[in-house]
């Protein structure tokens, strides 16, 4: 696994960063491809729906989420 990579965003009208390994922006960008939509849309959806945990928490547990499912569905 990669290290963590910081990239800067609007979210909300407002400007933040987050840092996740490579292979969570990877996963990010096909979940958000796969659902017809932006990776910016996906991430606000994931911060409105997060709660108390920080944002690269969210994100990488959405990713875990996501894939869990897939494979409930393939087994």
């Amino acid at each position: 696994m990669s290290a963590e990579r910081k990239r800067s965003l609007s979210i909300a009208g407002h400007r933040t960063s987050v840092s996740l390994e490579d292979e969570f922006w990877d996963a990010l960008k096909q979940i958000a491809a796969g659902e017809g939509r932006s990776l910016a849309a996906l991430i606000a959806e994931v911060d409105t729906a997060r709660g108390n945990i920080n944002l690269s928490a969210a994100l990488r547990l959405h990713v875990l989420a996501h894939y869990r499912r897939l494979a409930g569905e393939q087994g």
